[in-house]
C-alpha cells in the first residue's frame, strides 16, 4: 500500500474519485439509514455517480475520527435536512460488489423522524419519504444493494428483534 493512500487515510481525506487499483483495494466503511416516518421510509435521490438519478437510503462515508452513529446522523442532516434517532442497527452488509466503486462495508441503522423536511442537498439531488406498499413493488428499482437492505428491514420490523451496540445511547 502506497504512502499515499495511507496517509490520506489517516488525514480523512480518503477520496471516491481516486480509482487506482490499490486503492480499490481497500474497504471502505460507510452508513446507511432506514428512516421511518409512521409507515413511511425515506428516501433519496442520488445527485451523481454511481446511480444517478436512482433512489436510495440515505448514507455515506464514514470520516476520520467519527463513530458510525455520528457518521449516520451527519450523513443524513447533509443530505436529506432530516433528524432522526437511531434505534436500531438492521446489520452489515459487505458484498464486495454492493458498490461498483470498490468495496464499502455498510452499517445499516434503522432511525425515527425526529424533525425537518425532507430536501435534497450534498450529493442528494432530492428527498422524499415513500409508502412501504412502493418499496415493496418488485418493479421500484433502488441503488446499490438497497432492495435487499429494505428487505432485510421488513422482516427485522416484523419480528421486533432488538439489537444492541458497544456505543448506543438510550
Amino acid at each position: 500500500m502506497s504512502a499515499r493512500i495511507l496517509n490520506s487515510i489517516h488525514k480523512g481525506s480518503f477520496s471516491d474519485d481516486d480509482n487506482s487499483h490499490e486503492h480499490s483495494r481497500i474497504p471502505v466503511p460507510t452508513v446507511d439509514l432506514v428512516v421511518r416516518k409512521g409507515s413511511k421510509v425515506l428516501l433519496e435521490q442520488r445527485g451523481r455517480a454511481p446511480f444517478e438519478g436512482s433512489h436510495c437510503l440515505p448514507g455515506g462515508h464514514v470520516e476520520y475520527g467519527e463513530t458510525v452513529e455520528e457518521a449516520a446522523l451527519r450523513e443524513l442532516k447533509e443530505e436529506t435536512s432530516i433528524d432522526a434517532k437511531l434505534v436500531g442497527i438492521l446489520g452489515v452488509f459487505s458484498d464486495p460488489k454492493r458498490d461498483p466503486r470498490g468495496q464499502r462495508i455498510t452499517t445499516v441503522f434503522v432511525a425515527d423522524w425526529a424533525g425537518g423536511e425532507p430536501v435534497g442537498a450534498d450529493d442528494a439531488r432530492s428527498a422524499e419519504w415513500f409508502n412501504e406498499s412502493d418499496l415493496r413493488n418488485p418493479a421500484f428499482q433502488l441503488a446499490f444493494d438497497h432492495a435487499l437492505v429494505l428487505r432485510d428491514y421488513f422482516k427485522w420490523r416484523d419480528s421486533r428483534l432488538e439489537t444492541f451496540w458497544s456505543s448506543k445511547k438510550d
